[in-house]
């Protein structure tokens, strides 16, 4: 007959105490809530030395591409300037193509952190596209864009007509993140887009949990937004 062990006090040796303490951790950890679903997939950054050091880094200039395009009626929008839409492409496809060179492979628009017009763009401009990686996460990277027109028969210097930041994933064959190199800032100013980018992150994600706690209390509230 088995015997019970409800009510029998067991002594645990020093070892059995540490294997023990060890469990309950690896259940703590186990447990622990998982991240938002947006976050997990577009601003996970490295927190471990084995994540940093095992995939070589590249630099910025590795990656860094200019895409220039000549503005036609085919372009316009109603005032006769050319349409934002048409600029936003524009962007994004420079962009797409830094963060594919950077990763190795396919990368997806995760968001468009920030669009600004500066100036209107017209027929006759010749725009050009710059765009380079600033910051790297696990599986995420922050693409910087900026966008000079000059006109295609003129010899005058560019003007920046607009700005953008973006975010894309890495995907892998199965459209799954995957990991991608950490970027290595070579100058000044790419030291200074990293930091600024690592700033803008901060406030995506607070931004984020600030809305998700607002929806999620108005829910116990009893509102149906």
């Amino acid at each position: 007959m088995r015997p019970s062990v409800q009510g029998t006090a067991v002594r645990l040796t020093g070892a059995s105490k540490n294997k023990v303490a060890a469990v309950a951790k690896l259940t703590q950890i186990s447990r622990a809530p998982p991240r938002h679903k947006v976050e997990a997939m577009t601003d996970q950054a490295p927190t471990m030395e084995s994540e940093i050091t095992d995939i070589p880094g590249k630099p910025t200039s590795a990656s860094r591409t200019t895409l220039s395009h000549i503005m036609t009626h085919n372009d316009t929008n109603l005032l006769g300037t050319v349409h934002g839409g048409v600029i936003m492409k524009l962007v994004d496809d420079a962009a797409g193509a830094v963060a594919g060179r950077h990763s190795g492979g396919p990368a997806v628009t995760a968001s468009m952190d920030e669009m600004v017009f500066l100036e209107p763009v017209r027929v006759g401009d010749l725009l050009h596209v710059k765009a380079q990686v600033n910051w790297t996460g696990r599986t995420s990277m922050e693409v910087g864009v900026r966008i000079l027109a000059e006109r295609w028969n003129e010899s005058t210097s560019p003007t920046q007509v607009g700005s953008a930041y973006l975010v894309f994933t890495a995907v892998d064959a199965d459209g799954k993140p995957r990991r991608v190199p950490p970027v290595m800032p070579e100058t000044d100013r790419d030291r200074r887009r990293y930091q600024e980018a690592q700033i803008r992150r901060t406030h995506r994600l607070a931004r984020r949990r600030a809305i998700r706690e607002l929806r999620e209390r108005r829910a116990a509230e009893g509102y149906e937004d």
